[in-house]
């Protein structure tokens, strides 16, 4: 199996010292399941959705070879609220995005992380729920993560003690945990 994780600086793990991110640590620890199982992080810092929107498909696709099984897993968005896109072109952005991909693949959506910054926070936490609505329509699971990273200082305290949007080591140790434990992603891993 073959999985592209896309999207933004969260994707890539900007900040970690141990230069993992989430996507290394969920990868790691489904390859103990899985021994075959290839990963690609294709996470570009400060990318925006319609920024992930031009390249996914080209970048994939060189990944993902038709005989081999192969998903994707999508998460952005936050830069879209600091560069303050509007939630209509995020919204649509998404739905292009997750349109095209949903019909050749099985697809994932991760949602937004919080930031330090009280402002984009706001648009963070409507985006992740409007994505979240999207997703439903588009009979694609989503892991809203923002709450459950709110639950815990561990995220923003490190984000804080860095650049402001970006943990260290611990923040996205906490962010895999959620994905691994979270049911959506144990049945899309299943098949």
């Amino acid at each position: 199996m073959r999985i592209c994780f896309v999207g933004d600086s969260i994707v890539n793990g900007t900040g970690d010292p141990e230069y993992l991110g989430w996507v290394g640590r969920v990868l790691r620890d489904e390859r103990t399941r899985r021994a075959e199982l290839t990963g690609y992080n294709l996470g570009i810092r400060r990318d925006t959705s319609a920024q992930v929107g031009a390249r996914w498909n080209e970048e994939v696709t060189r990944r993902l070879p038709a005989e081999f099984a192969g998903r994707v897993v999508f998460s952005f968005g936050v830069n879209d609220c600091v560069q303050e896109v509007t939630p209509a072109d995020s919204l649509a952005n998404c739905e292009a995005i997750l349109g095209e991909a949903k019909a050749r693949w099985p697809v994932f959506m991760v949602g937004l992380a919080p930031i330090v910054s009280s402002e984009a926070r706001k648009r963070a936490v409507h985006l992740d729920g409007a994505f979240f609505e999207l997703c439903a329509g588009l009979a694609v699971p989503y892991l809203s993560v923002f709450d459950a990273l709110m639950a815990t200082p561990l995220w923003l305290d490190e984000a804080g003690a860095g650049d402001g949007a970006h943990p260290g080591a611990g923040g996205y140790g906490r962010l895999a945990e959620i994905v691994l434990a979270s049911p959506a992603w144990r049945r899309w891993m299943a098949p």
